[in-house]
């Protein structure tokens, strides 16, 4: 399954190359959201507009880009970031040899060696090109760094000769990547359920006691839930973020008592939970119907403690994998620790409000992942999408000795 991925679709200067458009339609169908980048050779056989309007996005062909007397420069490591899978179809055997040698000349070259995800190479070219030895070196050179090779198919080429050489089919690269992206989907079968972002507690109709959870770390850990096969529940706190994935449902909440029905309902169908929000964990004791008036020096607000969620599905735990987070600002490891024992987890992702970069409003965070067994991985600062797959690394970890 491709549903949920993001696609980075690199075209080539062969004549397959009028095939990508297809490409594109065929990745959109299995719920993949496809990027196209091209080398320059590639704009004499489809135009970029072409793959920008069935793409939905802009096409990049240049690293630097000369637009109205201003040069604009196109961040390959942002489009490989944003990518789960780099497609590269057609490869012809220039840019197949500069793949294999590391060299880095223009777009397509720049993002496949920034890229870290899974790589597939759908090889185009005339016969001879093919069973030449330099370019079954280069084969065997990707082959070993663990690209997907989607083999040639044989029928006429460009030349006039019928052989080998000829970019397979665009339903035959689907097909393959399907089958390889399925195989490796630890989490297929499995219903997830993460809560993400703050809760609020109203004083008054206007005000509300809150916190600056974005939701991003619960949202990162969403998305990649997908990735590796799973269906996702999200319970989201009012955030101002956009998960737009056919495998994730999302129910919106804003208080602690509704968060904690949500989750209480979603519990049982679920196998594994992770509790990544920031719960309140006061709210007033009584909810003013009107406006607080401004009147005196000080305000005196009674508030009591709210239900412990997390502790409460910790008793109710049967079969379900059960991670919490935990925000520290001293005693870290012992406070966290502490409550992964009190809670019944399985494991506890620590955040530090001491580390530059890290916790709330960052796009980068650093966190230290703890198992109900002591194990302790501590997750170096970086940000918040890579350190979620770093998270799940462990999850699984867990999962895998059960």
């Amino acid at each position: 399954m491709l549903s949920g991925s993001k696609i980075l679709l690199a075209v080539t200067g062969g004549i397959a190359a009028y095939k990508s458009a297809l490409i594109v339609r065929l990745l959109q169908k299995e719920g993949a959201d496809v990027k196209v980048v091209m080398t320059p050779a590639a704009r004499d056989f489809v135009t970029p507009l072409t793959l920008a309007a069935l793409s939905g996005h802009e096409v990049y062909t240049e690293l630097i880009e000369e637009k109205k007397g201003s040069f604009k420069w196109n961040n390959h490591v942002h489009l490989s970031d944003w990518a789960d899978i780099l497609l590269v179809a057609p490869a012809t055997a220039n840019t197949l040899t500069k793949m294999a040698r590391g060299l880095c000349d223009n777009i397509v070259t720049a993002c496949f060696l920034s890229f870290r995800g899974e790589t597939f190479v759908a090889p185009a070219m005339d016969l001879e090109m093919y069973k030449h030895q330099t370019t079954q070196e280069n084969f065997n050179v990707l082959r070993k760094q663990g690209i997907h090779l989607i083999d040639s198919g044989e029928g006429f080429l460009a030349s006039g000769l019928h052989g080998k050489g000829r970019m397979a089919e665009p339903e035959d690269i689907l097909e393959e990547m399907i089958d390889i992206c399925t195989s490796n989907k630890p989490l297929k079968g499995h219903s997830v359920l993460i809560s993400a972002g703050p809760t609020r507690a109203y004083l008054d109709p206007v005000r509300f006691i809150s916190n600056p959870s974005t939701g991003t770390m619960g949202y990162m850990l969403a998305e990649q839930a997908t990735i590796l096969g799973a269906r996702v529940k999200l319970i989201s706190g009012p955030v101002h973020l956009n998960l737009n994935n056919p495998n994730v449902n999302i129910t919106n909440v804003e208080t602690v008592d509704e968060m904690r029905y949500e989750m209480i309902k979603n519990f049982d169908e679920s196998t594994i939970v992770i509790s990544a929000a920031a719960v309140g964990d006061y709210q007033p004791k009584a909810k003013q119907n009107e406006k607080i008036k401004k009147s005196g020096d000080s305000l005196n607000l009674d508030l009591v403690k709210t239900k412990d969620i997390l502790f409460e599905l910790g008793q109710i735990k049967k079969h379900q994998l059960l991670i919490g987070f935990a925000l520290e600002t001293e005693n870290e490891f012992e406070n966290a620790s502490k409550k992964l024992r009190i809670k019944n987890l399985d494991a506890i992702v620590l955040n530090s409000l001491k580390v530059e970069g890290a916790g709330f409003g960052n796009t980068t965070n650093k966190v230290d992942f703890i198992t109900a067994s002591n194990v302790q991985k501590s997750i170096p600062l970086k940000d918040k999408r890579d350190v979620a797959k770093d998270i799940w690394v462990e999850i699984l970890k867990i999962k895998n000795e059960i």
